[in-house]
């Protein structure tokens, strides 16, 4: 649904600045020295700093603090510094489960400083100068600094800061570090952290079209790739604060400066990338286990006026033969815009159960939009039950008012656990009313048409049916009386430092057990998405899912994400890749933005090329605005042929991509990856923002310009097989760029070397594409005579609440291939292999690629039992690759693509097969 904050006009943002003055880092704060030391009794250190010098600029320094240092894991290192005497804000515990530190004792205890200075761990190694208090943290492999906030006369930065509305801390950096993260926001140069780019978390109703600013999200969390002598090593830096934060990143320093709350410092070692997000989600919680339908394409427009509408785009769908899993309603099903009503007028219930029973059947799914405002009417059941059990947010003791769609609104608190019980008991009355699929949480950073204290006007209806939705028509009056609301430190909050309380709640508000909003604000949508969770898992015993726009620090262990209200231009189709990929690094791996862009209307030529990007999203939907022409893939035939061809191989992969999204609920790692994930050591891949990789071996190569026919595409090392051609291949022993063909319905994905690639035949609906033979697509090293591969395939009963082997519903599977002598092996380890025999799927295809040599193959043996190709009816086809560049570099090298098909190998069962290959040298 559009962003109000996006339509606001600057001129009239601009009339609500508040600038902070300019002021050194040093005349900020003097630091602190470390007075004590001594181990606690849960294997950690406790230390206790005093300020050195007071000043009062942000306000007075405390006194002393607390500091915490555990090596909670062999890879994982915290550091944690808060008031030693007043307990402070921290994410609260209940919301992201985590090791507490000691409790702060009220008073300065220990011992006197130690001579030690360092606490090492495995890997991390932290150490501290005394007086100015500093630390470092440093890799024991090979002795680099990570993180380093000592400061001299040289350093860009001051000493550490601690005051209760303000703190600030810097590390140093070396110049050739590639840092990735901190987020969200629409990274315009890509994915790679720019220099003196401005980075502020704290959670807006801005849109995504709005570059380098604060948006839905905040994930204060950074990867750090380094190559070191040749080799790779990546960590990740998290601080754990909810408070609003800009942070600035010069090059050779980084600096956080936050507007309350603690240090809460992470470290995680990594070294590789996929190591770092293995290491981080241990910390934040895995991802969460999707339902096979929801790696399908889905459907959605704010628009839909009624059912007919719906149907009719359904079965349009249908009729151009473009796949389709999922459709949507944005509140077009409501009542006046209220959560948990149906309009009986424009979808009448007995006929919208009778449409969710026939798409039901086909294995079709239905999801609908909820926004957290709960609209204040007397005679609305949602409103009365909501006020019976006391579960808003207040302000001065009253329920805090706002406006947004429905009008005059209140916010539930989902810090407060009975909100949590009310709000699943209104899921499951609206679930009992219209059997959805799934919700679609919006507007939950949380937004507000309006800003500080409101009342309803009398006399006049609000809103009053005429002109835009978004304007605010209650009463209101700025507040700024606290400093909670005119905090010292200003952010640059929406990218023009606008009061943190702005189109939002405001920040002196209340939530359970007196948390201010202040402290709170970038946990909301995150605390709603958890109270969702629990209450679809309540009703349904079913996987929930759940799309969120707002998102925090573990959000993705409950949750998919979209990036917002972006643009129909070639700009927002570059930019969310770079926000896809970011996401995967932050822990929510099922990602992607609106297909074709949420307004304003696309053009023709970006629709095939924003479908060519968008089949391979984790999260595959297109979505359009309101006031924007209808954009359904199937309104341009144009479009129409590009969706069946990219939409067709994404149907085709399904296998793959769950198993994708298994491995990303058991270790963290991303879907779509960056190709650094996979080739950390090739550094030219470091900062490209224009490819991407699903898995750690498919490149998606998309145009991404207006009027290309051809796109120049970075590949890595090896060899490389076009999918749609496998024929095709691209082989570099060093790298390079190679300028593809790019004709506007075709899309350029690669399959590197030494994989097994599992796929289906493909189908309109994932149901449907399931059902079907599976092949097997083994690549080796283009030309050569010995070489080694493997794959995985993991297939469940997908709506099981949980995703994980043991349940008898499950079945998991090893692939490995070998070429070498001039025989061909390949071989499958099943693990729990009931569940895939019950399904009755066949592996009935083997195609191997970049095999040496010409002649046939030959003597195949299946399970050691030899098979004559006209009894069982096997085929076997051989075709010589092409190469579209590789020549060049390898010489003449002649290397053929070999089929066996009529094959009816289970999944479900060990099989080995082998055959014998005319290769060079061989007999």
């Amino acid at each position: 649904m559009a962003s109000p904050k996006t339509l606001v006009s600057s001129l009239l943002v601009t009339l609500m600045l508040c600038f902070s003055p300019i002021h050194s880092s040093n005349s900020i704060g003097k630091g602190y020295r470390l007075i004590s030391v001594e181990e606690s009794p849960d294997g950690g250190f406790i230390g206790y700093l005093q300020v050195k010098q007071k000043t009062n600029i942000y306000g007075s320094d405390i006194t002393t603090l607390r500091l915490f240092v555990k090596h909670e894991t062999d890879n994982r290192l915290r550091v944690h510094i808060t008031d030693a005497e007043k307990q402070r804000w921290e994410v609260p515990y209940n919301l992201l489960p985590r090791e507490q530190p000691p409790p702060t004792a009220g008073k300065v205890i220990g011992k006197s400083p130690t001579t030690v200075q360092e606490i090492s761990g495995p890997e991390l190694v932290f150490s501290f100068t005394i007086d100015p208090f500093s630390f470092a943290v440093k890799r024991r492999s090979n002795g680099q600094t990570l993180f380093n906030t000592s400061s001299d006369t040289n350093s860009p930065f001051g000493q550490m800061v601690f005051k209760d509305q303000y703190l600030e801390i810097s590390t140093s950096l070396p110049k050739d570090a590639s840092l990735y993260g901190l987020g969200e926001n629409s990274q315009a140069k890509g994915i790679k952290l720019v220099p003196n780019e401005p980075y502020t978390l704290y959670t807006e109703d801005v849109s995504a079209i709005n570059l380098n600013t604060d948006l839905y999200g905040s994930h204060p969390v950074y990867m750090d790739l380094r190559n070191v002598g040749g080799k790779a090593y990546a960590h990740a830096v998290l601080l754990l604060n909810s408070n609003g934060m800009d942070v600035f990143y010069r090059g050779t320093s980084l600096t956080y400066k936050v507007i309350g709350g603690v240090f809460d410092f992470y470290f995680v070692a990594g070294p590789s990338p996929l190591d770092v997000v293995d290491q981080y989600t241990s910390l934040i919680g895995r991802p969460a286990p999707m339902p096979y339908w929801s790696l399908g394409f889905h459907q959605c427009r704010w628009g839909y006026h009624n059912l007919s509408v719906v149907e009719d785009v359904v079965d349009s769908y249908k009729k151009a033969k473009i796949p389709l899993d999922v459709i949507w309603n944005d509140d077009d099903h409501m009542d006046a815009h209220k959560d948990f009503t149906l309009n009986n007028i424009s979808y009448p219930r007995a006929k919208l159960l009778k449409f969710l029973d026939r798409i039901h059947k086909m294995g079709m799914k239905y999801i609908v939009i909820n926004d957290p405002g709960i609209g204040v009417n007397a005679s609305y059941g949602v409103y009365q039950r909501a006020m019976a059990n006391d579960v808003f947010i207040k302000y001065e003791g009253k329920p805090f008012l706002a406006q947004v769609w429905p009008g005059p609104v209140y916010f539930p608190d989902f810090l407060n656990p009975k909100t949590v019980a009310w709000w699943g008991d209104e899921i499951r009355r609206f679930h009992e009313l219209v059997p959805v699929d799934g919700l679609w949480i919006d507007m939950n950073e949380v937004s507000n048409f309006c800003s500080g204290l409101c009342t309803i006007p009398k006399g006049k209806q609000c809103p009053s049916g005429e002109g835009p939705g978004w304007i605010c028509c209650l009463d209101c009056k700025n507040i700024t009386k606290t400093r909670w609301d005119d905090p010292p430190y200003k952010i640059n909050a929406t990218g023009v430092t606008a009061p943190v309380g702005f189109k939002t709640i405001a920040t002196s508000a209340l939530h359970y057990n007196g948390v201010r909003e202040y402290d709170a604000h970038s946990l909301y949508g995150f605390s709603e998405t958890i109270a969702t969770h629990k209450g679809l898992q309540s009703i349904q015993g079913k996987r929930p899912f759940i799309l969120s726009r707002s998102t925090f620090v573990g959000s993705g262990r409950y949750a998919a994400h979209w990036t917002g209200d972006n643009k129909g231009t070639w700009q927002s189709l570059r930019v969310s890749i770079s926000t896809m990929l970011n996401f995967g690094i932050f822990g929510v791996p099922m990602v992607g933005s609106d297909i074709c862009g949420f307004y304003p209307k696309p053009t023709e030529e970006l629709c095939n090329r924003w479908i060519e990007v968008g089949a391979f999203y984790p999260f595959s939907r297109d979505h359009a605005n309101y006031y924007s022409p209808r954009q359904e893939l199937y309104q341009w035939d144009t479009v129409a042929k590009s969706a069946r061809n990219a939409l067709g191989m994404r149907y085709k992969l399904l296998p793959y991509l769950y198993t994708l999204s298994y491995e990303a609920h058991m270790t963290g790692a991303p879907m779509a990856r960056p190709l650094f994930f996979s080739f950390p050591e090739y550094t030219k891949c470091y900062g490209l923002s224009t490819q991407f990789l699903l898995g750690s071996s498919l490149m998606i190569s998309p145009v991404l310009k207006k009027g290309r026919t051809q796109v120049k595409a970075l590949f890595p090392p090896g060899s490389w097989y076009h999918m749609f051609d496998m024929t095709q291949a691209v082989v570099t022993k060093t790298g390079k760029r190679v300028a593809l063909p790019a004709p506007l319905n075709s899309v350029n994905v690669h399959l590197y070397q030494n994989t097994i690639l599992p796929m289906q035949q493909g189908g309109l609906i994932s149901k449907e594409a399931r059902t079907t033979p599976f092949s097997l697509v083994i690549t080796f090293p283009m030309g050569a005579t010995e070489g080694y591969a493997t794959g995985k395939l993991y297939q469940d009963e997908d709506e099981l609440p949980e995703m994980k082997l043991g349940n008898g519903q499950s079945t998991y599977v090893d692939f490995y291939a070998s070429v070498g002598n001039g025989t061909v092996k390949m071989w499958s380890q099943v693990k729990e292999g009931k569940f895939a025999l019950s399904k009755g799927w066949v592996i009935e295809k083997v195609s191997v690629l970049g095999l040496k040599g010409a002649r046939p193959a030959s003597e195949i043996e299946i399970n050691g039992s030899p098979i004559s190709n006209e009894a069982k009816k096997i085929e076997v086809s051989s075709k010589e690759h092409t190469y579209v560049v590789g020549l060049e570099e390898e010489g003449e090298n002649k290397s053929v693509m070999v089929e066996v098909k009529g094959l009816e190998m289970m999944v479900g069962k060990d099989f080995n097969m082998s055959w014998k290959m005319g290769v060079n040298g061989a007999n």
